[in-house]
C-alpha cells in the first residue's frame, strides 16, 4: 500500500509483537500463556458474546473462569448444560492446546485483550443492548474473549479508521458497482475497509478496496483456515496476502447460521461507522446496521430502486431510524465518520453563464425569442425593465457572448457545436433550458 497520510508503508511482520502463542509471537511469560489457553478453551466450552461467561473473565479472570465453569460451578442452568455437552466431546484445555498448536502452523497469531494490537473499540459492546431482544444471538451480545488473526497488519492500526460496508450476497449490478466504488474510494482515502467476506455486497467492498491498493478487513463467521464461501477462496487469500482475516472461532471451525449474526456485532464496534449498501426485507446485514445504531454509532444507508426487493430493507431501516443518514458517494461516507470538517461537497449541476446573471440581466435573456431578432423597445416590455436597463443588460450580455446585436435589432448568439457525448441542449450556452419543440 501506498504511504498517505496514516503513515501506512506496508505490512509489518508479527514475530515478537505482543499478541498470541508464544512459537508464532514471540515469548511471552507462564501466567499469559496460561491465560490465552483459558480463553481460548473457553470460546470453545461457549459461544462468543455469552455474558455470563464475560462477567465470569472480568471478575475472576480467564484461568479461574475456566476452572469453575470446569466443575460444574457455571452461575446459569443453560451454561452449564452447554459446558457439560461440550466437555463430553473432549477435555477443554486439550482442545485448546491443539488450536493453539494449528494456529501456529497456519501462520496465524492469538490476539487477546491487553496485547498491544487488541482492538479497543470493541470493549463498546459493554453498552451494546438492543431494544426488544429475545434471540440469543440478540441478548448475548458481549465483547469477545480473544480473536484468530491471519495476516500482518496489526489488528489494531487496521481498525483505526475503518469503515465497515455490508448489504446482500444477492446483490444487484447497482448494488455491486456501488459497494465496489465505495469499497475503492475509502481504501484509496487511506481508509480500512471492513466486511463479512461474502458473496454479493461484501465481495465487492473487499475487491474495491484491493483495487485500490488498499487495506481491507473480513471478519469471519468460521475458522480463519477455512474461509466461507468457498467460492471466494482467492478473495480471502488475497485478503491474507495484504489485509486481514479475523475470526472469534478456532482454526476449523463451522459456518454454522447463527454465528454470522454473533459475528457482525464485532463489525459495528469495531468500525468507526456502518454503510448498508443493499438488504432485503430480512437481511443479516441489516442487524449489523442495528447494531451500530445501537452502539450510537455513524450508521448509513445506500438508497436503493424503490421498485428493488433487495432495497426493501435498507429503506425501511431509513424510516425506522431516524439516526440513519442517506448517502450516496465515499464523500457523504467521510463526512459522517471522519474528522470535524471534512464535509461533502453539495451536489450541484454544471454552472451555466446564465447563473451569475441578476435578475434583470436574466430577464433579458428569457424574453429573447428563441429564433430571430427583437427590437430593444419590444424586448424590454416582454422582460418588465425599463429601456435604458435593458440596454445596460444587453451591453453586458454582448460582452460575455450571449446575445448578438443585428440590424434588426437583438438576439440569442448560436450556441457552440452541441457535444454529442454530453448530450447538450442548444441553448446551454445560454444557460436556456432546451425545451420539446427545439430540435
Amino acid at each position: 500500500m501506498d504511504d498517505r497520510g496514516s503513515g501506512r508503508s506496508g505490512p509489518p511482520r508479527p514475530g515478537g509483537r505482543p499478541g498470541g502463542h508464544p512459537t508464532a509471537n514471540g515469548g511471552r511469560d507462564v501466567s499469559t500463556d496460561e491465560e490465552t489457553l483459558a480463553r481460548v478453551a473457553l470460546t470453545w466450552l461457549a459461544e462468543p458474546g455469552t455474558w455470563s461467561v464475560h462477567r465470569l473473565v472480568d471478575r475472576l479472570g480467564p484461568t479461574r473462569a475456566l476452572d469453575l465453569l470446569l466443575d460444574g460451578g457455571a452461575p446459569e442452568e443453560t451454561l452449564r448444560n452447554t459446558v457439560a455437552a461440550r466437555c463430553a466431546a473432549g477435555d477443554a484445555r486439550a482442545v485448546a492446546a491443539e488450536a493453539l498448536a494449528r494456529t501456529d502452523r497456519l501462520g496465524a497469531r492469538i490476539v487477546v485483550p491487553g496485547d498491544d494490537e487488541w482492538p479497543v473499540r470493541v470493549g463498546d459492546l459493554r453498552r451494546l443492548r438492543l431494544p426488544g431482544a429475545y434471540r440469543r444471538v440478540d441478548v448475548e451480545t458481549a465483547p469477545p474473549l480473544c480473536f484468530w488473526v491471519r495476516g500482518s497488519w496489526p489488528l489494531a492500526e487496521a481498525f483505526d479508521r475503518s469503515v465497515a460496508v455490508v448489504g446482500a450476497r444477492a446483490a444487484t449490478g447497482y448494488g455491486t458497482h456501488v459497494a465496489t466504488e465505495l469499497g475503492y474510494g475509502l481504501a484509496d482515502r487511506d481508509w480500512t475497509v471492513v466486511s463479512g467476506g461474502a458473496f454479493g455486497i461484501d465481495a465487492a467492498a473487499h475487491r474495491g478496496a484491493l483495487n485500490a491498493g488498499g487495506l481491507t478487513v473480513a471478519v469471519l463467521a468460521c475458522g480463519v483456515d477455512r474461509p466461507y464461501p468457498m467460492g471466494n477462496a482467492a478473495l480471502f487469500d488475497r485478503i491474507a496476502d495484504t489485509g486481514l482475516l479475523v475470526s472469534e472461532w478456532m482454526p476449523g471451525a463451522d459456518p454454522l447460521r447463527p454465528r454470522f449474526l454473533i459475528r457482525n456485532r464485532v463489525i459495528a464496534a469495531g468500525t468507526l461507522g456502518t454503510v448498508l449498501v443493499e438488504a432485503a426485507a430480512r437481511s443479516g446485514a441489516t442487524q449489523t446496521t442495528h447494531r451500530a445504531l445501537a452502539l450510537d454509532k455513524p450508521s448509513m444507508v445506500v438508497p436503493g430502486p424503490v421498485t428493488s426487493a433487495m432495497s426493501v430493507g435498507a429503506h425501511e431501516t431509513l424510516r425506522e431510524y431516524p439516526k440513519a443518514r442517506l448517502v450516496t458517494g465515499v464523500a457523504q461516507v467521510l463526512e459522517e465518520v471522519g474528522r470535524i470538517g471534512e464535509l461533502a461537497p453539495v451536489p450541484r449541476g454544471p454552472q451555466q453563464p446564465v447563473d451569475l446573471l441578476d435578475d434583470d440581466a436574466r430577464a433579458v435573456v428569457e424574453a429573447l425569442p428563441r429564433r430571430g431578432a427583437v427590437d430593444v423597445d419590444v424586448l424590454a416590455a416582454r422582460a418588465g425593465v425599463p429601456v435604458r436597463t435593458a440596454l445596460r443588460k444587453l451591453s453586458m450580455l454582448e460582452e460575455l457572448a450571449l446575445v448578438l446585436r443585428r440590424d434588426d435589432g437583438y438576439a440569442l448568439a448560436p450556441p457552440p457545436a452541441r457535444n454529442a457525448a454530453a448530450g447538450r441542449p442548444r441553448h446551454a450556452a445560454a444557460g436556456r433550458p432546451a425545451t420539446p419543440d427545439e430540435p
